[in-house]
């Protein structure tokens, strides 16, 4: 029986380098196939035996660097999905439509033609406003081109737009910048702040130098500090810490990431992407050749996929609500669990829902671990 998807994920793979922090599954190409590559994602689509109706609510350009794909790309990716889908007034029935972009690709005429097409956000890839970690992480912009994007993006019609921002950078690439970097986004205007700590994944360039001690971690002390200065800094400027990673304006929140939380069915297509049917999960072939050949042969490029049972629906449950501000809804065997939680600061009971402070969700491993056992065992 065919799902029907009210989200799309389209993984992008293409990148003009890796950034000494990636392990996603990325193309390094100098000339990127466009048109190959849109061509392909609709074979998929059409061979895939997927229904759409009037629920499709969020489309995702993630990556990789969609951005990469141009104005013309992604208004023809989005052409085809709006063809095959057969959604009458297509921009006003999906709600939120992300383009993922690098600041050296934002153009006035891209963003207008991806306005035209119905993507009506931005989420930029700045990583940090100093020179000297930029050069470090192999990104290729400056921080002077990420303020002139953000910029560029308004122009160009489209006022959603997010900026991604890194801490935790190793000691040896100089003293923290995160209390700048924080103070130069927040200067930009965004309507969205998502701050991740770095983390160090063994095939990468940062991988090899942490291995032969060239760089070292930053501690954990000095990881839940920075953590804490960006809820405090981001807090007092007027946006909602609404997830461990992610800052919103109010009424700003991104809703396309809402529906991972939430268990939602989403349809992902594209080298590498993964997807749900609220029942299986599923990822694709990684490698872009590989990926685009199976298309073309008319292959379901299917890597793997798993049921998600019982129990990991419930573990996938307990740690996804815990990550947000809306919280867990409690059960009574919880009690005895959340009680030295509450005492220590580290969470509040609002009503039947458990709701993390910061510092709880610093510490989220344990308690979503803890809660699990208890439930599974109710």
């Amino acid at each position: 029986m065919a799902v029907s998807y009210p989200h799309i994920y389209l993984h992008v793979p293409f990148c003009g380098r890796r950034c000494s922090y990636c392990d996603f599954a990325i193309a390094v190409r100098k000339t990127v196939p466009v048109d190959r590559y849109v061509e392909n994602v609709l074979l998929e689509l059409a061979a895939r035996g997927v229904e759409f109706s009037t629920e499709l609510r969020t489309i995702y350009f993630g990556g990789g660097t969609p951005s990469k794909l141009g104005g013309a790309g992604i208004a023809s990716l989005l052409h085809g999905i709006r063809e095959f889908s057969g959604v009458d007034k297509f921009s006003t029935k999906v709600r939120e439509v992300t383009v993922e972009a690098n600041p050296e690709d934002i153009s006035v005429h891209a963003v207008r033609s991806w306005q035209a097409a119905g993507v009506n956000r931005v989420s930029l890839g700045v990583q940090s406003f100093d020179p000297g970690v930029l050069s470090w992480m192999h990104r290729g912009h400056t921080s002077e081109e990420a303020a002139v994007a953000v910029q560029t993006i308004r122009e160009g019609g489209i006022d959603e737009v997010s900026l991604d921002l890194i801490f935790a950078i190793p000691d040896q690439v100089g003293a923290s910048r995160l209390a700048a970097d924080l103070d130069r986004a927040v200067a930009l205007e965004p309507t969205h702040l998502s701050v991740y700590g770095l983390t160090v994944e063994p095939r990468t360039p940062l991988g090899r130098w942490t291995a032969r001690g060239a760089v070292e971690e930053a501690t954990e002390e000095r990881y839940a500090a920075e953590f804490l200065l960006a809820h405090e800094r981001l807090v007092a400027a007027g946006f909602e810490h609404y997830e461990v990673s992610s800052y919103a304006r109010p009424g700003h929140r991104a809703i396309h990431n809402a529906a991972y939380w939430s268990g939602a069915p989403y349809l992902g297509l594209g080298p590498s992407a993964h997807g749900f049917d609220g029942r299986v999960r599923r990822w694709n072939t990684s490698a872009y050749a590989e990926w685009s050949t199976q298309v073309e042969q008319g292959i379901d490029p299917l890597a793997g996929e798993e049921t998600i049972g019982p129990d990991e629906r419930l573990a996938e449950a307990v740690y996804l609500g815990l990550r947000t501000s809306d919280g867990l809804v409690l059960r009574p065997e919880d009690a005895t669990i959340i009680g030295p939680w509450i005492d220590a600061g580290w969470g509040r009971q609002e009503g039947d829902r458990l709701v993390l402070t910061p510092d709880g969700w610093l510490r989220i491993d344990a308690l979503a671990a803890a809660l699990t056992s208890v439930r599974s065992h109710s």
